[in-house]
């Protein structure tokens, strides 16, 4: 059976293809008599209108792009993406637009970003200067960064990480600990650069060492891995194994993780060695995804509010899309979340 054409349709309702056109396009710019002629001849004829040429008709797609940090699979092994993802799709929803998965092709953001069929993008991570940025700019696509770098030119939406981070390691400080390890994520450059979000969070690591009159860099045992529950379970073991764990009193009596799946990862390590927490060993992460209550003891955090970051990320980029002018920065709250997983040091 031969596709069934606008042509079609103008001939049998005696009506022109524009005007078609404008029943399903723009039905302000003919009469409710024609609209409904139109609409009922088209509903006889089983038709049903070709998005994507409506769109080129248009100019427009009716989608927002959220342009991915790391490859699918492994991006939402992080549950903090989810969250940011939930709050970008609740501004979608409301104005109308759907949301593009906008991974790396070929372990190349710039590839996803060349190839995105959007009216708009919402990125994570990205600093003036960055390539990512350029092209972006390039392709005239409006956009909005996550836990970006301010002064690019465009807004970033997120928190003080190194305040926020302070506040970590002040409260375990405050907890009489000073054998300490701090776990970061590890940058995949050829994906996207996470470094500035590290370096504010280790910066803030440091104001807290250094406001206790202590010496980060010699006090401090610094290691770096995925950002994963296997990621962080590497970490532990790295800790804690061949002869350097806490048994025999040399392994760190913290550990201060710049993700809560991390921690979630060193927590169940610590676990399956019977390695009591926080009796032994205390774990405080970063995010308050919704895991970190659920895990025995319930872990002891930062909260910062993804799905927040998402939806606020979402508004802004629904503002500057109609024209509107937007702030450069956009800082959310970040709390201290105190749970089951940290205690004073052991005797």
């Amino acid at each position: 059976m031969a596709r069934v054409t606008i042509k079609d349709i103008a001939r049998i309702s005696g009506y022109s293809k524009t005007s078609v056109s404008f029943a399903f396009n723009d039905p302000g710019r003919i009469s409710e008599k024609a609209r409904k002629r139109i609409l009922a001849v088209a509903d006889s004829l089983d038709y049903i209108p070709d998005p994507m040429a409506r769109n080129l008709s248009l100019q427009r797609h009716s989608s927002i792009g959220l342009l991915l940090p790391e490859v699918i699979p492994q991006a939402f092994r992080n549950s903090h993406l989810s969250e940011i993802v939930r709050g970008i799709g609740a501004v979608c929803e409301k104005h109308g637009y759907s949301l593009t998965l906008i991974p790396p092709l070929r372990e190349s953001v710039l590839e996803g970003v060349r190839s995105a069929a959007v009216d708009g993008l919402i990125t994570i991570g990205l600093e003036p200067g960055m390539e990512t940025v350029s092209l972006i700019k390039r392709r005239h696509l409006p956009f909005v960064t996550i836990d970006g770098r301010v002064g690019g030119g465009f807004p970033v939406v997120g928190i003080d990480n190194r305040t926020a981070a302070g506040v970590a390691m002040e409260y375990i400080l405050r907890l009489g600990h000073t054998h300490i390890a701090v776990v970061a994520f590890v940058d995949e450059p050829q994906l996207v650069n996470r470094s500035y979000v590290k370096s504010e969070r280790l910066a803030g690591y440091r104001d807290a060492f250094e406001g206790s009159g202590l010496s980060f860099d010699t006090t401090v045992r610094y290691l770096e891995c995925e950002s994963t529950m296997s990621g962080g379970e590497l970490a532990a073991r790295t800790l804690y194994s061949n002869g350097t764990g806490y048994s025999n009193g040399t392994g760190p009596t913290a550990v201060v993780s710049m993700s809560d799946v991390i921690a979630l990862g060193v927590l169940r390590y610590l676990v399956e060695q019977d390695t009591p927490v926080p009796d032994r060993v205390s774990v405080i992460g970063f995010d308050d995804i919704p895991e970190a209550q659920l895990i025995s003891p319930q872990l002891t955090t930062i909260a910062q509010p993804g799905f927040d970051k998402g939806k606020r990320a979402g508004e802004i980029l629904m503002e500057i899309m109609a024209d509107k002018p937007v702030d450069a920065e956009y800082r959310l709250d970040s709390t201290l979340i105190r749970r089951k997983s940290c205690a004073p040091p052991a005797g």
